[in-house]
């Protein structure tokens, strides 16, 4: 009977796990349905100047549009996010077959090596600028990812999208093995930076109530302020540091 049990209970849990794969598998498809929903299909920027415009390296098109806005004056600076190290901004301008006179002031270049590095060295830009509102130009199918990223970087600031459309990404990205595969990537990128925001606003919020409830504690009759007596400050009334 004993070895009779054992194939039964292995059956049932091999069927049991490819039910949950097929199911999983459907989850991710209605999700890749849906993401492909949220690329951009046309260019919708009827919004006046900003304060910076943003270029994110990596793909075709980009730099031109961006270079395009700063002499339309659609802002007064242009950040150029994911150059090559030890590539200048007059070099930069030549090898997009631009004249420097005159803009190459006006343009600032940065090192990051991913979107979420791109949103990170342009908050620092923007905080030492002291600016407030951005277009941010890249490809159609990288802007969901993009934009969930640098809202999460600059949470106060204006981000207006203005998309590219590479020739090699088709709309009909489906019928279109490369496009597919492209899409595809961006979105799995995509579920990834939208689970690290989630766990790392979790483990934030888990933290503050930590904290609240040890500034309780210390506020308890003959508590010792611990926060205070290592140097990070007493608690604030109320039990928030």
């Amino acid at each position: 009977m004993n070895g009779d049990a054992a194939p039964a209970r292995f059956s049932r849990l091999a069927r049991a796990g490819a039910a949950l794969g097929l199911l999983l598998a459907l989850l991710w498809i209605v999700g890749l349905m849906r993401f492909a929903t949220l690329i951009p299909d046309r260019l919708a920027d009827d919004a006046g100047p900003t304060d910076a415009v943003v270029v994110l390296t990596g793909g075709s098109g980009r730099l031109d549009a961006g270079l395009d806005l700063l002499v339309r004056e659609m802002a007064g600076k242009l950040f150029v996010s994911g150059v090559y190290r030890g590539l200048d901004v007059q070099r930069l301008l030549q090898l997009a077959r631009r004249d420097p006179a005159g803009i190459e002031a006006r343009v600032a270049l940065g090192n990051a090596v991913d979107t979420y590095a791109n949103a990170r060295e342009t908050a620092a830009w923007m905080k030492a600028e002291g600016f407030r509102s951005l277009r941010l130009v890249t490809g159609a199918y990288h802007m969901p990812r993009s934009l969930l990223e640098f809202r999460h970087a600059i949470p106060a600031a204006t981000v207006i999208p203005h998309p590219v459309f590479p020739d090699h990404v088709k709309a009909d990205w489906w019928a279109w093995p490369g496009t597919l595969g492209l899409v595809a990537g961006e979105y799995n990128k995509l579920l990834f930076a939208w689970t690290r925001h989630r766990l790392k606003d979790a483990a934030a919020g888990l933290g503050g109530e930590r904290a609240g409830g040890a500034c309780r504690q210390n506020d308890k009759p003959g508590a010792q302020d611990a926060a205070g007596s290592i140097g990070f400050g007493a608690c604030a009334p109320g039990g928030q540091p």
